[in-house]
């Protein structure tokens, strides 16, 4: 959602570097691009005014004049306020309340709460902790059926609410239930509206009087823009929010959400909706994310996917196959498998220092659909074919190509690519064999 601002950001920073020493006006021409492509981002204008101003005071003091690479040191000082302009640093769920604690999702119609219900659910369950849904929404037409589809979805136990019932009522009984159920944390989904009204904010006043929640936090959609800023101030001033979700950040949104909220209301963002699958949940790092704007790539967040879906017995058999050049076609599978799971392709080279700077890369298009294919040809392979590929000939291909509804050609190129592959493993190892050690 930040490639626009990233590339403005690239291009007003190309121009700082260009100067062997920096002054006062071209600092200030460097900034005026850096402000434009802010104020195009969406970012609130206050926000934006603060910002450039605490860049300046740094961007001219002794800190980058005496530096020898002084375009590579506003880079730095541009970093370190965007970190602390989304928070500096994340901030964790509060889970603190009572057992079982209860995480309150606020917010308007529309904005993803319901499915954000089932993400945090997800994610709670990963971290060790059982959750209990409770459909509490008794306005909107099949709020609560919708939340028991996602719940059966990814087994995660729900309360049985009706559209009849009080939600007061409802999230008091959950909260008794979840105690007989097993669970240790209630994740509540309250009523939403088209726009903030007094009835609204008086019946999640009740609930939150009545149960009092750990955390409330606000789902908020990334692509409304300041709206979303102003949204979460509203909420704030009549509930007290511990947070913000912003869901939909994988979308067209040009990022001033997340940019302002902290700093216009001073609630952090504790995660991100970053796609469809009810996986797609993020905690937010300002860190991180400023690394990520800047096009410095974000490789804890790499390694932290990578951690997830990687078995760590898989991976050490496996590096004694590469060891031994005996990698089939069976583990060029999984590994592919492996990849899918941490996420689209392109998100992930997004997350490698420099990748989005390689001008042939930047607006390359990665076709998933690739993996898929791949996949189905040597899932059309026998056993013995994924294990000696060598035996694969004209009629095997044609077999293949068949059944995995693919053509001959496309067969073909696996095979060769694979082959080619083979070919560099094998170099590797014997030129780590030659130095008493592998270089990966």
């Amino acid at each position: 959602m930040f490639e626009t601002l990233s590339d403005k950001l690239e291009s007003a920073f190309k121009k700082l570097r260009g100067h062997g020493r920096l002054d006062e006006k071209n600092i200030d021409e460097g900034l005026k691009e850096v402000r434009l492509a802010l104020l195009e981002a969406d970012v609130h204008y206050r926000v934006v005014k603060r910002f450039i101003e605490d860049i300046r005071s740094r961007a001219v003091g002794q800190e980058v004049m005496a530096s020898l690479t002084p375009g590579q040191q506003v880079v730095k000082i541009v970093n370190e306020e965007l970190t602390a302009l989304m928070g500096s640093r994340h901030e964790e769920l509060d889970l603190s309340g009572s057992p079982p604690p209860a995480v309150m999702l606020v917010g308007l119609q529309g904005s993803g709460k319901t499915t954000t219900a089932g993400k945090l659910a997800v994610w709670l369950r990963k971290r060790g902790r059982r959750p209990y849904l409770v459909p509490a929404d008794v306005y909107r037409p099949a709020a609560i059926d919708q939340l028991k589809t996602i719940a059966e979805q990814v087994g995660v136990p729900v309360f049985p609410s009706t559209t009849g019932q009080d939600p007061v009522r409802i999230c008091m009984e959950a909260k008794a239930a979840a105690f007989k159920n097993g669970c240790d944390t209630l994740v509540l989904d309250t009523a939403g509206r088209l726009h903030i009204d007094q009835d609204l904010m008086a019946e999640l006043g009740r609930i939150k009087d009545a149960l009092r929640p750990s955390d409330i936090l606000l789902v908020a959609d990334a692509m409304t823009g300041q709206d979303a800023v102003n949204i979460a101030r509203s909420f704030d001033e009549q509930l007290s929010i511990g947070g913000v979700i912003l869901s939909k950040m994988d979308g067209d949104a040009r990022g001033g959400a997340a940019l302002s909220i902290k700093s216009i209301t001073g609630k952090p963002i504790k995660f991100v909706g970053v796609g469809e699958k009810l996986s797609a949940l993020e905690p937010f790092h300002p860190d991180r994310m400023a690394s990520s704007i800047l096009g410095m790539g974000d490789v804890l967040s790499l390694i932290e996917k990578a951690q997830e879906v990687v078995d760590q017995k898989q991976a050490a058999l496996l590096e004694r196959k590469l060891r031994k050049s005996q990698f089939t076609l069976e583990d060029f599978r999984d590994q592919l498998s492996q990849v899918r799971k941490m996420g689209s392709l392109s998100d992930i080279l997004k997350m490698i220092p420099g990748m989005g700077k390689i001008k042939h890369l930047k607006n390359l298009e990665i076709d998933d659909r690739e993996f898929v294919k791949t996949e189905a040809i040597i899932n059309s392979m026998t056993p013995k074919e994924r294990r000696q590929h060598g035996i694969i000939n004209g009629s095997r291909r044609r077999r293949i190509a068949a059944g995995s509804g693919t053509r001959v050609q496309d067969v073909n190129s696996l095979l060769k690519n694979y082959a080619q592959m083979l070919k560099m493993l094998k170099k590797i190892n014997q030129g780590g064999s030659r130095r008493g050690m592998l270089p990966f």
